[in-house]
C-alpha cells in the first residue's frame, strides 16, 4: 500500500491498522519517504539481520557447492547494488 504523507495524517488509524498486515509506503512529493511496518514484522526482520554463519563452519562439500552455485539471471539487477562497493 502507498499513501501520501497528507493521506497518512488524515487517515492515521486506517493506515496504521493496514500496516499490521502489510508494509505501507508513505510518500512525499511523489517520492518514497518512509515505510510503516508492524512491530512484529520489524522484529522478524531484525532477527533475520543478525543471522550469521561462523567462518570455518562449512564442510568441504558445502564449499564445493557454493563455488559451483550460479545466481539466476532474473537477479542480475542485484549486481547494480554492489557496483560502487570496495573491499
Amino acid at each position: 500500500m502507498r499513501v501520501s504523507s497528507a493521506e497518512f495524517l488524515k487517515n492515521y488509524g486506517t493506515v496504521t491498522d493496514k500496516a499490521l498486515s502489510e508494509a505501507v509506503t508513505i510518500t512525499r512529493n511523489g517520492r518514497d519517504r518512509l515505510v510503516l511496518l508492524s512491530a512484529e514484522e520489524y522484529a522478524r526482520l531484525r532477527r533475520r539481520d543478525r543471522r550469521v554463519i561462523p567462518t570455518g563452519g562449512q564442510s568441504e562439500d558445502d564449499l564445493a557447492l557454493i563455488a559451483k552455485a550460479e545466481v539466476p539471471t532474473e537477479h542480475n539487477h542485484l549486481d547494480d547494488e554492489l557496483k560502487d562497493w570496495r573491499e
